[in-house]
Parts: structure tokens; C-alpha cells; sequence
């Protein structure tokens, strides 16, 4: 019995082989679309989930899970290509302003890329919500599947719409992806 004992972890490992990959060519694509990050009306696509337990916070501290429609245009109801899911922590204490630190999976449900996703982990650097739309801001690409399988690269984006006392905004996404 005890020989049964000490055989045990033996067959239990897991099995493992190091090949050499063969080579791929890397791919580079670029996609512009527009994200709407709806947390106001009866239907949003961004809901808080989580608030500090302290007084006046506002929304500083709150994390936000979404599930925000990607277009073609900057108009909500211009042609839908997929969504964004994901969650995002609002950090800027002052409600003029906005930061987060963001991760979401953007992934796209009709078109040449239909199936295919990236995803985004980055921070929202400091931004005054009056003055978004006159800075480009840059977010790290960390992965993808489908099309995008290993993905790398950036997103540079702009707000295009932003309304700061409901929270709402779109904006505009120039990405350029390296993947196999």
C-alpha cells in the first residue's frame, strides 16, 4: 500500500516538450472605430460596481464594469462592429478631472475581424474632462485571440463626447496591432 502511496505523485505530473517554433511572419494592422462608455439612462453599458465606504468620494475610487458598443462613426447609433468588456477604477479625487486604470477586451462581432479581439491594460493618465477632446492619449496592447493572437501595440484615443455630470463619453480609437 505504501509503495501505491509513493507511485502516485510520479504518474500525477503533468506532460511537457520543448519544441522549436517554426517561423511566423509578423502582421501589422491598424483599426479606427469609436467606443461609448454609457453609465447614464435606463439602459447603460457601464454600471459601477464597487464605491469606497467614505463621505463625498464622489466618483473616486469606484469601479466600473462595462460592456460599451464599438461603431464606425462617433454617433452611438451609426453601424455597430462588437464591444468592449471589461472593468476600469476611477483614481482622480477631483471631480473635474479623470483617471483610471483600465483593462477591457475589445472585440469585434461582424466584419473581416469577426471573433477576433485585443486587449487593452493601462492607465487613463490625469485628464480635465472640459479639455479631454484636445489630448491623445496612448494605451498599451497586451494580447489578442483570433486575428489577433499574441498581440502587441497601441491605442491612441481621443474623446470625442464627454459629459461630466452623468459620466458619459465616446471616443474616437486609432490602434495599431502587431500580432501573427
Amino acid at each position: 500500500m505504501i509503495y501505491l502511496l509513493a507511485m502516485a505523485p510520479v504518474y500525477g505530473q503533468y506532460y511537457s516538450e520543448t519544441v522549436r517554433p517554426r517561423p511566423r511572419v509578423e502582421k501589422m494592422t491598424r483599426l479606427h472605430f469609436y467606443f461609448h462608455d454609457i453609465i447614464s439612462g435606463k439602459n447603460p453599458a457601464a454600471v459601477p460596481i464597487a464605491r469606497p465606504n467614505i463621505t463625498n468620494a464622489g466618483l473616486f475610487l469606484t469601479l466600473i464594469a462595462m460592456d460599451d458598443p464599438l461603431t464606425v462613426g462617433p454617433e452611438l447609433t451609426s453601424t455597430n462592429i462588437g464591444n468592449t468588456q471589461g472593468i476600469y477604477v476611477w483614481t482622480a479625487k477631483d471631480p473635474t478631472m479623470f483617471s483610471a486604470v483600465f483593462y477591457a477586451d475589445f472585440a469585434f462581432t461582424s466584419g473581416r475581424f469577426n471573433g477576433s479581439s485585443f486587449g487593452l491594460f493601462s492607465r487613463y493618465p490625469m485628464t480635465e474632462i472640459a479639455r479631454a477632446s484636445e489630448q491623445v492619449i496612448e494605451l498599451a496592447v497586451v494580447g489578442g485571440r483570433g486575428a489577433f493572437r499574441m498581440a502587441t501595440g497601441y491605442a491612441r484615443t481621443r474623446v470625442t463626447y464627454a459629459n461630466a455630470e452623468n459620466g458619459d463619453a465616446s471616443l474616437e480609437f486609432d490602434v495599431t496591432l502587431y500580432h501573427y
